[in-house]
């Protein structure tokens, strides 16, 4: 079975050409697949049942996820899915929105998961404490934007931007994840903008390099979490004995070959990257640069660390600034109900028991 959120729309055009039919049923398909959502091939009323019967004979289905649980936040802003894919393997995934009061609609994120686990094992994240099963296909990842852009439609609002920093390292899911962006960026798919986009990465470097020559105008963001590398190894058991050197390398030269202004993810954890001279050893390093540093206070997960004080973390920032790095303190949503960064993980919350909501 070939599930048409993989096909590109061009592939798409030659499908409906090789099926025989006008080539106005293509962008009918698209625009069914895109905006009504449908749960199966035979529901796309757009389309005569011929060439429904056609698809479906051919080998072609719509794939989707059973939302099996679904959890939000007091405020409301944020809400966290369990679904299932067809194979029965588990994936969350993360609605973040974000109201303002002289702005109709809310800024709307979601946070898509491209691995089932991850392998990069860092000590502070609870999918890497779970360990790996799998990489998502392409139409995997774009069934979880579509579940929340059906849920989104019905109160007449939309997504408005997306970032790649749930289960998984997007960058060891390479192919398909770049398969999923050009899918949910193409004018005749869904259609977002590829500015409105950000792929984390904790340090990928082949991966990057890749991505440099994408012609994309996506954001890039590398999680770094320390200026040296003895201690990035111990938070990122997989980093290389050089990765600090390596990562701040390809941020200029991605910055040059893209445009693009990189962001650091840093990650910072009570007692273990957040002194003052650890600050001021990260200054130094990035002092000049040109990138933005997004200081995340930990959140709680299975690895045992602590968020620091608030009086800790303005000290960090202050030093960055004070030597003229751009940062920013995030302001995480929905770490009550472990939606936040670095905290979903499945095999937590398996039930046999759970049923669709």
């Amino acid at each position: 079975m070939t599930d048409l959120y993989r096909m590109l729309p061009e592939e798409i055009d030659d499908l409906v050409k090789l099926l025989g039919e006008p080539r106005y049923r293509a962008d009918q398909l698209l625009q069914a697949l895109y905006n009504e959502f449908p749960k199966d091939v035979s529901s796309i009323k757009q389309l005569p049942a011929e060439m429904r019967s056609k698809l479906t004979l051919a080998g072609h289905a719509v794939g989707s996820a059973n939302e099996v649980h679904r959890v939000v936040s007091e405020d409301g802003e944020t809400t966290k899915l369990l679904l299932k894919l067809g194979d029965g393997t588990l994936i969350e995934t993360v609605l973040m929105q974000y109201h303002k009061k002289d702005k109709e609609h809310p800024r709307s994120t979601v946070c898509v998961s491209t691995q089932v686990g991850c392998a990069m094992g860092c000590k502070f994240c609870a999918t890497g404490q779970m360990g790996f099963e799998r990489n998502l296909k392409a139409e995997e990842i774009v069934t979880q934007v579509l579940h929340f852009a059906s849920m989104l439609h019905e109160r007449g609002e939309h997504i408005t931007n997306l970032v790649f920093m749930g289960m998984g390292e997007p960058l060891a899911n390479y192919a398909e994840t770049i398969r999923s962006v050009k899918l949910l960026t193409h004018a005749r798919a869904f259609g977002l903008g590829q500015r409105h986009i950000t792929i984390s990465t904790v340090g990928v470097m082949q991966g990057i390099e890749r991505l440099a020559e994408e012609d994309l105008q996506i954001g890039l963001a590398i999680s770094l979490h320390a200026p040296n590398d003895d201690l990035r190894q111990k938070l990122v058991p997989t980093a290389g004995p050089h990765s600090v050197e390596d990562l701040i390398s390809v941020t200029r030269s991605y910055f040059k070959k893209t445009g693009r202004r990189v962001s650091l993810e840093y990650a910072l954890l009570d007692g273990i990257n957040d002194s003052k001279e650890i600050a001021e050893e990260l200054a130094a390093l990035l002092k000049g640069n040109g990138v933005h540093v997004n200081l995340i206070p930990v959140n709680p997960t299975a690895g045992g660390f602590q968020r620091p004080r608030w009086k800790r973390i303005t000290e960090f920032e202050r030093v960055l600034k004070e030597a003229g790095v751009n940062c920013t303190v995030r302001v995480e949503k929905g770490s009550e109900i472990s939606a936040a960064c670095g905290q979903l993980r499945t095999d937590m919350v398996k039930n046999p028991n759970l049923g669709s909501t």
